[in-house]
């Protein structure tokens, strides 16, 4: 693995501050009597507190709802690769078929074809492959009739492996292709 960061989307909100709210003016100072009041003829039962405006809420920032992310779901599974191929295997064939019947079912997904190697390789050489692996997938799907407008594809290279070990075997689960879904 290297030190190098995984690509990061960034979205940005225009958050407006609240509005200020206005203080209330301050009270009227009390007439001054004219002429001295009469003594009360009985104690006066203590006045409760008057009640007390609750201070408005500020305005809720506009914001728009969340975006649905995209999800690994089991129905639709990942594809793998040889070392420094992007060719789509014979067994991989058949789960890809899997998964464009799946797609083509539901015409109101839209797939994100994340493309992956293992850490050999330059870094750069390791996001072309991903890519190229990527590619490789859409294009096979879109040749079983999914709707390319439907495909996005993305490349990590290296850095999201799903083993660490040093050995082929952990290499092999790496050189994959993973498949989300979201409604479009």
């Amino acid at each position: 693995m290297r030190d190098a960061r995984p690509p990061v989307i960034l979205e940005l909100w225009r958050v407006r501050a609240p509005a200020p709210v206005a203080a209330a003016p301050p009270p009227a100072p009390a007439p001054a009597p004219a002429a001295p009041a009469p003594a009360p003829s009985a104690p006066e039962a203590p006045k409760p507190p008057a009640p007390v405006a609750p201070t408005p809420a500020p305005p809720a920032a506009t914001a728009r709802p969340a975006p649905r992310d995209f999800a690994e779901i089991p129905e639709v599974k990942p594809v793998y690769f040889d070392f420094d191929k992007y060719d789509i295997r014979p067994a991989d064939a058949e789960i890809l078929r899997a998964n464009a019947e799946w797609l083509k079912a539901r015409p109101e997904m839209g797939v994100l074809i994340q493309g992956h190697a293992d850490e050999r390789g330059t870094e750069e050489y390791n996001l072309a492959l991903g890519e190229r692996r990527a590619r490789s997938a859409r294009n096979f799907l879109v040749s079983q009739g999914v709707a390319a407008d439907r495909i996005a594809i993305l490349s990590f290279g290296e850095e999201r492996p799903v083993c660490t070990e040093k050995t082929e075997a952990c290499w092999s689960r790496n050189r994959r292709a993973d498949f989300l879904v979201k409604p479009r």
